[in-house]
């Protein structure tokens, strides 16, 4: 095939004018216009950081126990005459109510008796006393015939001396003397024996008072009441059953209060006193022995059913700190206390406590100024501040406690500094900011922190 010289010459003319025109664009295109941008702001929401009232609060959780049971036993043996109708399983008994009698005739039987023995002695003293007054008389008197008797004897000696009566008469008259200190004898004898016969009858009617006293506390023994407003427990008896001592009777529980045991992480105790920090050194030593922190601490605390009922909170005495801790689970038991919860009830909300109710226990330490913030706030240890150029500044922070949501801040922060609460991504520190103040969250922050989230004011 042959190829034509024109057309070559054709072909080459146009890509020469193609390469020309592409030099001329690429030469004269205009230089790229370079446009400056901006980070665009975030919307954030933030708090205020300040030193707000915060109480250090732990949870634990425990069953209901009376504070007092009464385990009712008979102390004398004998058949059982009356049973109080209610003294039943579940009801409720006021205090002073005579809830159950034993046969009390023997015993009132043997008590006249003593009281009738008891009588006699007194006779018996009354006697003595009258008797010792009359011998005394008579001593008064025979001593005064003695007198006289020795008077006249002295006389006739006298006379007998001067020859004027004779010896047998003289003798006459020392007999009626020696008669006379006799009688006097004897009758000071008498009396000498009165002491020692008094202090006899005496000791008889102390023993005699003493056994009535016996008589009267066992016969008061066969009726039995209860010493405070009680619901009763179990009930072991029936009317005309024979029972002897030491039988058991009946359970009654106290109204007037319950007791809740809750064992504590020696942790948890900490935190309690996180108030305390700098003023008192706090170890398991300290813990261990007491010391007297319960009265340091001044905790309180609430009592709420776990169950849903919100109505249900009962405010609590912390009463004692036990004195040892658990060796396996390092923990403390601490007993709280609720009063009248009888009283206290509303019916369909808040039931009375009764015992083996499982129950939740926030105690609480008294409030304290610290710088508290969310703990969503913090991201592993630090947190994101919006600056006064509103920018976004980061800040490592030192941890003093944490609680539920809350975050206690030893240092990192200022009191004034905003706090940004929303969630950023990225995160670039300097990056703008729009602030956006959220002052509901910081009020409910400040209740959480005082604990009014409990339920209690």
């Amino acid at each position: 095939m042959k190829i034509n010289s024109k057309h070559y010459s054709s072909l080459f003319i146009a890509i020469a004018l193609a390469l020309t025109f592409a030099i001329i664009l690429v030469k004269f295109k205009p230089a790229i216009q370079h446009v400056a941008t901006e980070m665009p702001s975030k919307s954030v929401e933030v708090i205020t950081a300040k030193s707000i009232p915060f109480r250090a609060r732990i949870t634990a959780y425990g069953n209901v126990e009376p504070a007092i049971t009464l385990n009712s036993t008979a102390e004398v043996s004998g058949k059982i005459s009356y049973v109080h109708p209610h003294l039943k399983a579940g009801e409720k008994i006021l205090a002073g109510t005579v809830v159950v009698r034993i046969d009390a005739e023997d015993y009132a039987s043997t008590l006249r008796q003593t009281e009738a023995d008891l009588s006699g002695s007194r006779s018996a003293l009354k006697e003595l006393d009258e008797e010792e007054k009359s011998a005394r008389r008579s001593l008064k008197l025979a001593k005064n015939n003695l007198k006289v008797g020795e008077a006249e004897y002295a006389r006739i000696k006298r006379v007998y001396e001067k020859k004027v009566v004779t010896k047998s008469a003289l003798d006459a008259e020392k007999q009626k003397v020696i008669q006379l200190q006799q009688q006097v004898e004897e009758i000071q004898g008498k009396i000498n024996s009165f002491d020692s016969r008094g202090q006899s009858i005496k000791a008889q009617i102390a023993r005699a008072e003493q056994e009535v006293q016996n008589r009267e506390t066992i016969l008061g023994r066969t009726e039995i009441s209860l010493p405070f407003d009680a619901s009763i427990g179990t009930v072991n008896i029936d009317r005309n059953e024979f029972v002897t001592v030491g039988s058991p009777l009946f359970e009654a529980i106290d109204l007037k209060g319950v007791e809740i045991t809750a064992q504590l992480p020696i942790d948890s105790m900490r935190k309690l006193v996180s108030h305390l920090e700098g003023t008192i050194k706090i170890d398991k030593l300290s813990l261990r022995t007491g010391q007297g922190i319960n009265d340091r601490l001044k905790l309180s605390a609430y009592v709420r059913l776990v169950n849903g009922m919100p109505s249900a909170v009962w405010e609590a005495r912390v009463l004692r700190i036990s004195d040892s801790i658990d060796p396996t689970r390092q923990t403390m038991g601490m007993v709280v206390g609720v009063e009248d919860s009888y009283a206290k009830r509303i019916p369909g909300k808040r039931p009375p406590l009764i015992k083996g109710m499982y129950t939740s226990i926030d105690i609480f330490a008294p409030a304290h100024s610290a710088l508290v913030i969310p703990r969503k706030a913090v991201h592993q240890g630090r947190v994101y501040i919006a600056n006064a150029d509103n920018q976004l500044e980061i800040r490592s922070v030192d941890i003093q406690l944490m609680q539920g949501d809350l975050v206690a801040i030893r240092s990192g922060i200022e009191p004034g500094e905003k706090v940004i609460i929303t969630d950023l991504i990225p995160v670039i520190e300097g990056m703008p900011l729009q602030v956006i103040p959220n002052l509901q969250f910081e009020e409910d922050m400040h209740q959480r922190a005082l604990g009014k989230d409990v339920g209690h004011k």
